[in-house]
Order: C-alpha cells, then structure tokens, then sequence
C-alpha cells in the first residue's frame, strides 16, 4: 500500500490503542503532524490500522488507532496524511450507513470516489445567525402542544438507562417534517442499531435519512468522530442545498465516556468524576452546530443524554444544560410536563400556530399540575371538593390521551383534542381562558365522562 508519504519508525510507546511515536525534528518533515490529523499504521509493510493525531508534544507524537493495538509491534511504521477526517458528500449518501470513519457499512455500491467534506470546521458567528422563528411539527402532543421544536435549536432527551429514549428518537425521526434527518448512534448495541434501521426502512424515510453508526464494540476514537461527520453533512446540505436537517444523536453520555476513556489513556488530569476539565467545552462545539443560515436551510440537533443514577447533577446532563435551550424530560415511560423545557417555544406559538395554542398550553398544564396535587390529597386521604374530583378526572384522562409516548397527531388535533378533554370534564365558566376563544373553540360534549 503505497500512498507516497514517507514512513516514520520509533514507536517509543503502546498504551492500550494509543501509540507514542518519535518523530525528531517536526519543521524537517514532509508532512509535519498537526493536531487531528490521520495517519496510516503499517506492520510488515501491510496496512494494519487507521489513526488520528490526538497529542502533539516535542518531538512525541500520540496517534489513537481505530482498530485498537493488539498484534501490533514497537517495529511498526507510521505515515502521516496531512488531512483531517473528512465525510463523503453527495446525493448518492441518502439511505447508507456509515460508521465512525466514514466507511459505508450496509453493503452498498462503493463511495470511494465521491466528493468529501472536511469535518471539525468552525461554528457559525452568532451575529450572522437567524433568529429561530420556525417550528419543526413531530407529532408527538407533549411536544408540538407544550414544548414546541423550533428549527436550529439545540435540545437534549435527559433520560436513564431502561427508558425506551432510543423508540421515542426514532419516532421523532420518521414523523419529523424536516428536509433530511441525519442519525448519530454513539456506543448503540446491535439490537438498537438494528431497529433504529428498521424504524427508518418500514416507515420509508430512509430516502431522505443518513446514518452514521458507531456500535458498542467499535474502535472508541470512532465513537469521538460520529457527531463531527453528522453535523459536517447537515451543516453543508443547510448551506448549500437550503434544507431543513434534523440531526438526532444517542447517547451523549456515551459520548463523554469515549473522551473520558482516551483522556485517561493520554494520562490527562481528570476533573469531576473523571471527566476532563474541557467536557463542556467539547460538547459545547457540537451543539453550537445547530443553526438557522440566513438565506439557506437549517440545523436543528435532539440529543439523548442519558443520566446515571437519574441524577441530573452529573457532569454530562449538568454541562449540557448550560449549553442547550431547554430538554425533554423522558421519565417514567412518559415525557414529565414539569421536567420538560424548550426555551424557544414563544418563537413559534401563536405567530406559526393558531390563536389558540398559548393558552390551551397553559390551561391543560395549569389543570394538570393541581389534578397531581389532587391525587396527593386523595393518596393521604384529605377530603376532596367537587372540583378536585373534576380534576382528578382531567389527570387521568390527560395521561391516556397526551402523555403516551405511541400517541401520534398533528398539532390542530392535539389542540382539538384539548378542548375536547375541558368541556369533559369542566364546565366552561369553570375554564379560566380568553372569552372569545372559548366562544370559538369550544366543545359541547354529550355527558361528561365518568372517574
């Protein structure tokens, strides 16, 4: 494998897949190593692994291995690339899946000699931005209804292990009314990247979907590139073909552990529960991808962020929420209406939707949260008024009808719908919103339903 660059020996050093090189005097070299760059490993001549550059230090020059150290001797060679990571670009990327060295992966014809895109390119000036003003319809009720996904906003799933976070993503992707989404899978099991690919191909979105897949057992650095390669794809189709991308990507966590496991290889001091200090930081240059270009498409980024231990103090969650405009809070097989926050909503509610949104949204909240304070009374055996019981009713029948996560409906229904679930259970002086609307939108139902 002859590639024209000149061979460097001297492994000085093999710490589990890092390998330390000697390179002496860097200014003398062909192609002298910059920080992310790749590099081809050879042994006995033959190709035996992929690398990147991940420290530069005097004449040492640290390179992550993609397919890990086993097998390989201190006798091996290194060509340096003078070129980052880059993702092929083309109309032929719609419906393949690649993994995190940008490899298709799913058997398809070969993209060897398609255009590339270079990846880790710089943000976006937030002065040059576009304010968000555009809503991104999923229907899904406890989203389109009570927090609304706008266009370039950056918002994670805070969740924990055993929720169905991955079901409910892959959801959001097929019923999503965005130009192209694009899935990251960081860390994914096989069963979970098979029914991510399955969610896609039997809902018949693959057409306008692009996968990057990194799965448990694949090489860690991988799992560090999968969102660089995602976010260069989307931020070029926004730019230079006007789209509207959803970028979804789980786990976040998974993610942070990667940077955590190599930063602990690179003997980095650690900072909070192992993490490296600069995790906000790198997390901070991927979300601030998402953007709305003036005069082009869009990037909007859902995350999922798992949270050991339910705790929303760890490192991850917490850096994260300095970061993003709001969360969706996955609790309990359901999105929690009281956990849940997009800061971007009055964007979009009222001016996008009908008159009526703003104060259904907060009307069915406001009933929601005293129907859980009824039930408190009812579980601790208070009496309960007339009115608490009408509540209890609303409580229930709000959960059967909005909170499930397999619900689906546009957002004129889901507020339909809402109108429909207050004249059940309340009668309409009891209703506390704007006269004229509920001389508009109101229901008559025949009989009131039944605790």
């Amino acid at each position: 494998m002859d590639l024209g660059f000149t061979r460097y020996q001297g492994i000085a050093s093999i710490v589990g897949d890092i390998v330390n090189l000697r390179v002496g005097d860097t200014q003398k070299m062909q192609t002298p190593p910059r920080n992310r760059d790749l590099a081809i490993i050879e042994q006995d001549g033959e190709f035996f692994s992929l690398a990147q550059i991940i420290k530069l230090s005097d004449d040492l020059v640290s390179l992550q291995a993609f397919s890990g150290t086993k097998g390989l001797s201190n006798a091996a060679s290194v060509r340096f690339l003078g070129e980052t990571m880059q993702a092929i670009y083309s109309d032929n990327i719609f419906g393949r899946i690649f993994n995190g060295s940008g490899v298709p992966i799913d058997n398809g014809p070969s993209l060897t000699h398609e255009p590339k895109v270079a990846i880790n390119g710089p943000t976006v000036n937030p002065t040059a931005r576009v304010l968000a003003s555009r809503m991104i319809r999923t229907n899904v009720p406890m989203i389109d209804v009570f927090n609304c996904l706008v266009e370039s906003q950056k918002i994670p799933i805070f969740s924990v292990a055993g929720e169905p976070f991955n079901t409910f993503l892959g959801r959001i992707g097929v019923q999503a009314d965005a130009d192209v989404v694009i899935f990251a899978g960081l860390g994914l099991i096989f069963d979970d990247y098979h029914n991510f690919k399955q969610m896609f191909e039997d809902a018949g979105v693959m057409s306008r979907t692009v996968m990057y897949v990194n799965l448990a057992s694949d090489p860690v650095v991988e799992r560090l590139m999968v969102p660089d390669l995602a976010l260069a794809v989307a931020e070029k189709l926004a730019v230079e073909e006007g789209k509207r991308v959803l970028v979804l990507m789980t786990d976040m966590t998974a993610y942070a552990d990667a940077m955590k496991e190599i930063g602990i290889a690179m003997e980095h001091i650690p900072s909070n529960r192992g993490y490296m200090g600069d995790l906000y930081s790198q997390l901070a240059r991927r979300y601030e991808k998402a953007c709305d270009f003036r005069g082009a498409g869009s990037v909007t980024i859902l995350s999922v962020t798992t949270m050991p231990g339910d705790d929303v103090t760890h490192p991850v969650p917490d850096n994260t929420g300095y970061i993003t405009e709001g969360q969706f809070y996955l609790h309990n097989g359901v999105i929690d209406p009281f956990g849940s926050l997009s800061r971007l909503k009055q964007h979009v509610i009222g001016k996008q939707t009908r008159e009526d949104h703003g104060q259904i949204m907060n009307t069915m909240i406001r009933y929601y949260s005293e129907g859980v304070e009824a039930e408190q009374k009812q579980a601790m055996a208070f009496d309960l008024s007339e009115f608490d019981h009408k509540l209890l009713k609303f409580s229930k029948l709000f959960k059967e009808r909005f909170m499930r996560l397999d619900i689906s409906m546009t957002l004129e229904l889901a507020l339909d719908a809402c109108w429909e679930l207050l004249a059940e259970c309340f009668d309409k002086d009891e209703v506390i919103i704007k006269q004229d609307l509920k001389e508009k939108y109101w229901v008559e139902v025949d009989g009131k339903v039944s605790a």
